[in-house]
């Protein structure tokens, strides 16, 4: 007997050609289906037993589709359910999820997409969606009420295909989070692809995100998937969101409301079977108001929100979130066992400003374990001294360098060779714009840069606009 003879389906539809549409697509799939015309037909068939999934019509004769998903809920009911309307707005897609739906779909039904939905969602929840949640949500460590928050949304979000929008600032750690998505649901089996959307350069933004055909432009020289593809069947996150310039967005917008990409060179589009999820620092509803960001989009992947809070906000995580880092790094290094974190050295990370957030506490933690042989690392082995106290600090360096006499022996190792080699970067491009006037297309070409590229970096560095740059 097939996984699939196993599962019964329940679909709910009052018009009898599409409800002997979609019975007799799911019966040769080897489903055991049940059909009803009306909420109250629905919910005596329930009566009489559990089914593994609903699919079920927006609009009843005798209520909605979410007055169904409402009662499921209310009884406590096993049922993941899939709405079908014939209104394909953004409004009733979100309405429908919010209120709990696995994933919705729009009339008129293309069939190999129905068959898509309900085999993702019967695939493999059965076996995995139990075991799964632990997994996931310990990778988010702490116990302020604040992450508890997070980590209850993880576990609620990851039961359905809704769009999650995570937002938080630098180094917060949204990437985990959306890992821990993606642990937690039926799509763990699959693959998690995460794309950072500013570093991609404008003009291959199309062929990285829906890859391209033999052919298609110079250098094309064979087929290659892109990420939707290489997402197939799993979970695909954006991070950076709000970087994707407007073109583009109007592209991925259609990718997301069709689940289908056409490749770069193609003629026919290629299903895309993805969960998918966003991130970025920024203020997306303002990136809307001033004209930034696609409202269609943004609703589209602002279905459901999940605010990573930032250390300042809950200090008392910052004891498991270093017991948590040391422990893998350490992992890494094959050191054993991991070091212990003094009580002294938690108070003085304490009392720091860390606008970094975990990834600088993450920093500061390598350099103590890189340059403690002992133990345990108390306060005064975490050498916040020594740490670069302002993003100028580095290119101080690379100046102090530069201006003393040669020596015979060499100059000493950075501290911190990413700040280090941030510095040196940061005085190249301060250089190059004060070469050109600060136009930044201008400093931008003459080191090979786009003005994408150059945008980018200097938003990374933190070289901003009061120097006067423009782009012209």
């Amino acid at each position: 007997m097939t996984e699939a003879s196993r599962s019964r389906l329940l679909v709910v539809d009052d018009e009898p050609d599409l409800r002997t549409l979609y019975e007799l697509t799911l019966v040769r799939e080897g489903y055991d289906v049940r059909v009803a015309a009306t909420l109250q037909e629905a919910w005596q068939l329930l009566g009489e037993g559990a089914f593994h999934a609903v699919i079920t019509d927006l609009r009843l004769p005798d209520g909605t589709g979410l007055d169904l998903l409402r009662r499921l809920d209310e009884a406590s009911r096993p049922e993941r359910v899939i709405v079908i309307t014939a209104y394909a707005s953004a409004e009733n897609a979100v309405e429908a999820l919010k209120a709990g739906a696995y994933d919705y779909l729009t009339k008129p039904v293309d069939l190999r997409q129905l068959r898509s939905v309900v085999s993702s969602a019967l695939g493999r929840e059965q076996h995995a969606a139990a075991p799964a949640t632990p997994r996931g949500t310990r990778r988010l460590a702490g116990e302020s009420e604040a992450m508890r928050q997070v980590r209850a949304m993880v576990d609620k979000v990851a039961r359905s295909m809704a769009p999650v929008h995570i937002r938080g600032e630098s180094g917060t750690g949204k990437e985990l989070v959306a890992r821990a998505i993606h642990e937690c649901s039926a799509r763990s089996a699959g693959p998690f692809v995460a794309v950072n959307c500013g570093a991609i350069p404008e003009a291959l933004l199309e062929a990285e995100f829906f890859g391209y055909r033999k052919g298609a432009f110079t250098g094309a020289q064979e087929d290659r998937a892109g990420f939707f593809q290489a997402a197939q069947s799993g979970t695909l996150f954006l991070d950076e969101i709000g970087d994707l310039p407007l073109a583009m967005q109007g592209k991925l917008l259609r990718a997301v409301q069709e689940r289908a990409v056409r490749p770069v060179g193609a003629i026919a589009e290629v299903a895309a079977n993805v969960r998918l999820l966003s991130a970025t620092h920024r203020d997306l509803a303002e990136e809307v108001r001033a004209g930034r960001f696609r409202q269609d989009l943004y609703y589209r992947l602002n279905v459901i929100q999940i605010h990573v809070p930032p250390l300042r906000e809950r200090v008392q995580d910052i004891g498991p979130i270093c017991t948590t880092i040391l422990q893998r790094i350490a992992r890494d290094a094959g050191v054993a066992p991991a070091p212990e974190i003094t009580p002294a050295a938690l108070a003085l990370l304490a009392q720091q400003a860390l606008p970094g957030n975990v990834r600088e506490l993450e920093n500061i933690l390598h350099r103590a374990l890189a340059m403690s042989g002992a133990e345990r690392i108390d306060a005064s082995e975490l050498m916040l001294d020594d740490a670069p106290p302002s993003s100028s600090a580095p290119l101080d360096q690379v100046r102090q360098e530069a201006a003393a006499p040669p020596a015979h022996t060499a100059p000493p190792l950075p501290h911190d060779l990413a700040a280090y080699l941030d510095g040196v970067e940061r005085d190249i491009l301060e250089r190059a714009l004060a070469a050109h006037r600060y136009n930044r297309t201008a400093a931008g070409a003459s080191l090979g840069l786009s003005l994408r590229q150059m945008r980018y970096r200097m938003a990374r560095l933190g070289i901003g606009s009061g120097s006067g740059a423009n782009e012209n």
